[in-house]
């Protein structure tokens, strides 16, 4: 492996050398990625970061990916957008959007977990890759698959929408759709990881996997002028993203690229699916995993991985959490399309919810630098408006119809 990280096991601290390895054989203790931030320091800095390519790999230091091994370009640096329009309608005067919705090449944030995990599964020599997904995890790893040459195998619960469904075949992946919710999906992966040499990015390839999430922390920081935000709003489903995001905080503080400043993480659920958010709201220090029934399928993970981390992380920055209805998911949708012009999958009326709901109980000051951390496209999941929108009825191709259209709707407003 690199000289600037090691994968270990934080328990009894056994180290692992060119293994795809999640779970200590010897404690059972999931592996962490440890830094040498004294070497990452002699290497990067702000300039150093800003000569360089505008992708996830300008922060290659910090990501567990050996030098040699072949990168995908192109993934990553998303736009972080002011949102006043949305600002005003939420009661926030100083709100962002972090658009991953606009993520290279299948429009979500997992584009940045899989080029991660992927570079490492290449360095490790597996030739067939896979995942358990809920749907945007599904598109990347046949995508970026597809790209570096790997065959791919997805695993997804029957019901996904639609157009995930078909934004993962077409890219060419073995897509097996089982009659089974994701966390049933997940051990069987495990199981298939354990019988084949293939790697899971979301199983054995995990540790790798998961510290791509940092990569919003570092982009927002940057695009920020190198500064901290004072809240970020994040959705959660397996609670990954979250803590990683505050792990990449940190990381920038450690290094002396940006000034320390307490941010914090405020975790966004579906009501239909937020173990995470009720375990925080009830003070529990622990999750009691749930049967996921939401519209949001891309959070609807009933017993995350990492649920125990976020609510620790949440805790720490003194941040929260909190879940929106199917019918609240809908309305945050519509009114980040209709005041920012940004089109979302389900997650984001998830954060767009949750963030008013945190405005109107004073739990975020409307002064404070916000983000809203939008995950995926809303192409993604449009069967969720069907019944919500109103197409219209067709017009005559003629002048006086369209005057009578008009007069119409004059008269209903």
């Amino acid at each position: 492996m690199s000289n600037l990280y090691r994968l270990l096991c934080p328990s009894c601290e056994r180290e692992f050398i060119r293994e795809a390895v999640t779970l200590c054989p010897d404690c059972f203790y999931p592996t962490e990625i440890v830094y040498d931030y004294q070497a990452i320091g002699e290497r990067l800095s702000q300039d150093a970061v800003e000569r360089r390519p505008r992708d996830i790999w300008r922060y290659g230091e910090l990501l567990p990916v050996p030098d040699s091994a072949p990168r995908l370009a192109g993934v990553g640096w998303t736009p972080l957008i002011e949102a006043p329009r949305l600002g005003r309608r939420l009661g926030s005067g100083s709100l962002f959007i972090k658009d991953d919705a606009a993520c290279f090449p299948t429009l979500s944030f997992k584009d940045r977990v899989v080029a991660v995990a992927l570079a490492e599964a290449r360095a490790l020599g597996f030739q067939v890759v896979g995942c358990a997904s809920t749907g945007n995890l599904a598109n990347a790893v046949a995508a970026h698959a597809a790209r570096a040459g790997l065959e791919a195998w997805v695993l997804v619960p029957a019901d996904l929408e639609p157009a995930k469904l078909l934004g993962t075949a077409v890219y060419g992946a073995n897509l097996v759709r089982v009659t089974a919710a994701y966390d049933q999906v997940n051990r069987l992966c495990a199981e298939i990881a354990e019988r084949h040499r293939w790697g899971f990015v979301n199983v054995n390839l995990r540790p790798f996997y998961a510290e791509g999430s940092k990569t919003v922390a570092f982009e927002i920081a940057e695009q920020l002028g190198w500064r901290l935000p004072d809240n970020v709003v994040v959705p959660m489903a397996g609670g990954a993203q979250l803590t990683r995001i505050a792990n990449g905080f940190q990381e920038l503080v450690i290094l002396g690229m940006v000034p320390a400043h307490p941010v914090r993480l405020f975790g966004a659920q579906a009501k239909g699916c937020s173990p995470i958010a009720t375990a925080h709201q009830l003070g529990r220090k622990s999750v009691v995993p749930v049967v996921p029934s939401t519209i949001c399928k891309s959070l609807a993970i009933g017993n995350p991985a990492d649920g125990h981390a976020a609510l620790r992380a949440i805790a720490r920055s003194g941040g929260g959490a909190g879940s929106a209805t199917d019918l609240e998911i809908v309305r945050g949708i519509r009114l980040l399309a209709e005041s920012e012009g940004i089109l979302g999958e389900t997650a984001a009326g998830v954060t767009v919810a949750v963030t008013g709901q945190l405005l109107e109980v004073g739990a975020i000051a409307p002064g404070e630098t916000t983000v809203v951390c939008i995950t995926g496209n809303g192409l993604k999941t449009l069967d969720c408006l069907d019944r919500e929108i109103d197409l219209g009825a067709p017009l005559a191709p003629s002048l006086d119809a369209f005057e009578a259209h008009w007069d119409r709707l004059a008269g209903a407003a």
